[in-house]
């Protein structure tokens, strides 16, 4: 009985060696992470956004702004190790990326010159915010974001009243930053929120 586990247990190590062993390119099972976004996860495994399109397409995501915390992704990898952790990518341009859920710290960010300091409450970086967003109209547009806060419709469900847009945005950033302060963070350092 005992040569019988030996030679088992021997041919499993053997088995699993010559999986994990070879240098064919393999997939990798990624779980999405509180802070993540395809682009940040992207540079995690190329160490640029060349992935985002393929590992969008490969996962059926069909809107690459919205990932879920826990939501596993398939990504094709050419074998080079990944970077540990997500890491925070300064966007260049103006897309708009959600991540899956409310960053609880945030490593601290380097401001330009050219940015203002913040220093204050929840309600002065709420007014910041509508201010850099709409100049604090409820009717603001432009062409798709509505409201005070250029929300997206669809969170408004049809109703654009000051009282929903109010509600939606305070659930909006309590669910993604975790505060008023933290969206204007992200805002003073990317340019949107």
């Amino acid at each position: 009985m005992k040569s019988l586990k030996t030679v088992l247990f021997g041919t499993t190590i053997a088995l699993g060696l010559g999986f994990f062993g070879t240098s064919a390119l393999a997939d990798t099972l990624y779980t999405v992470k509180s802070g993540d976004t395809l682009s940040t996860i992207s540079n995690n495994f190329a160490g640029n956004n060349s992935l985002v399109d393929q590992i969008a397409k490969d996962n059926k995501i069909s809107d690459i702004n919205l990932i879920h915390v826990g939501q596993e992704l398939t990504i094709k990898t050419d074998g080079t190790p990944s970077v540990a952790a997500p890491q925070q990518v300064e966007a260049t341009n103006n897309e708009v990326e959600y991540v899956a859920e409310p960053v609880q710290e945030a490593a601290p960010v380097q401001q330009e010159q050219t940015q203002e300091a913040y220093t204050g409450n929840s309600s002065s970086a709420k007014e910041w915010i509508a201010q850099k967003e709409s100049g604090g109209s409820y009717s603001a547009s432009n062409g798709y974001h509505v409201g005070r806060y250029q929300l997206d419709p669809n969170y408004l469900n049809g109703d654009h009243s000051p009282e929903n847009q109010e509600r939606v945005a305070d659930q909006y950033v309590a669910d993604r930053y975790g505060s008023w302060e933290n969206a204007q963070s992200f805002w003073m350092s990317n340019g949107w929120y």
